[in-house]
């Protein structure tokens, strides 16, 4: 009986590792796990979960060791991600060295259940459907890095395989309230009146809101999966951007224009605005690999995900909802 209660009281004071909270993703996690059971070790502090949240560098050991010292189950989110990283060097040491680190003390602290967001970014651009068997071709270095950081956590885990549950989640886009990614951009951009359809608009997008992956990871952290396991994740059904764009043009009661860029001027204008940042040392939102990226296809096998989660939130209904909260639109 002693044993029983001492089982039953470590389970209550053990926590989940949230590992880069303070962000859009783990900001909405912890918002579904609860304060209760969750700390977050984040490099910028959490605008909502300032009392839980440990500052801390995912590169340096020491803080890491500290802040995992009560931790049952990692959910680690931390990554380099942004395009136009400077130096390229950043991706590798966050997205590779950090999660080394991560391993090397959920070893020494017997930590044996961890969650891993990976990107569908290793696969690289216009396959054809890849599902998490297809072999990945990344063609970036935040893909790349990622691909990397895949492959220590399945070297950690082979070593030592036993008692272990280990789940990596290759998310496409995720999007929602608060977010001010590639489909707020794409949002704004419509608002404005300042979006132009590249190409036919025939090219389909994989998306997903944040409501939804938070809730996957919430399930995976409550099943506890045994040995490890690959999930492509998206939300269904996949549009097209034409069929995307449409949803933000009716939410806005705008009229969808006729007029489409080719993709050959479009590049050139790319191709201008990186020789402009390079000269005045300033990001700007249109690149050469920001279009490239619009024109391609970026589909994603989800099957296998869908198997083991009913999808919470309507994807269309989703893009609304985040409209009328970034934009208080009755839509």
């Amino acid at each position: 009986k002693i044993n029983k209660y001492l089982i039953n009281f470590w389970s209550i004071v053990r926590k989940i590792g949230v590992i880069g909270g303070s962000g859009f993703i783990g900001s909405f996690l912890i918002d579904k796990l609860g304060v209760n059971k969750t700390l977050n070790f984040d490099k910028n502090p959490s605008v909502k979960y300032e009392k839980i949240t440990t500052i801390g560098n995912i590169l340096n050991k020491s803080e890491l060791d500290s802040f995992l010292k009560d931790i049952d189950c990692v959910v680690l989110l931390a990554a380099e991600h942004k395009d136009n990283i400077d130096p390229v060097s950043l991706y590798y040491d966050v997205n590779v060295e950090g999660t080394k680190n991560v391993l090397d003390l959920m070893s020494e602290h017997n930590i044996n259940h961890l969650i891993f967001t990976s990107t569908v970014a290793i696969y690289g651009l216009d396959k054809k459907y890849p599902s998490e068997n297809t072999i990945p071709e990344p063609f970036n270095h935040y893909g790349k890095s990622k691909l990397m950081a895949e492959d220590q956590i399945n070297n950690w885990y082979s070593k030592n395989p036993r008692n272990k549950s280990v789940t990596i989640i290759r998310p496409t886009v995720v999007f929602g309230e608060n977010n001010r990614g590639n489909v707020y951009n794409l949002i704004n951009q419509i608002r404005k009146g300042k979006f132009m359809m590249i190409g036919s608009g025939k090219n389909k997008k994989s998306i997903a809101y944040v409501g939804n992956i938070v809730s996957f990871i919430d399930n995976l952290i409550s099943s506890k999966p045994k040995g490890i396991s690959v999930y492509n994740y998206c939300d269904l059904p996949n549009l097209n951007m034409s069929q995307l764009t449409s949803v933000i043009y009716d939410s806005f009661e705008k009229k969808k224009p006729l007029i489409k860029l080719p993709y050959f001027f479009a590049y050139l204008i790319g191709f201008f605005f990186d020789i402009l940042s390079k000269i005045l040392k300033t990001e700007f939102p249109i690149s050469r690999i920001r279009i490239k990226k619009f024109i391609s296809n970026s589909v994603y096998d989800s099957k296998k995900s869908h198997t083991i989660f009913n999808q919470k939130y309507n994807l269309e209904e989703s893009i609304r909802k985040t409209i009328i909260f970034e934009f208080n639109k009755n839509c």
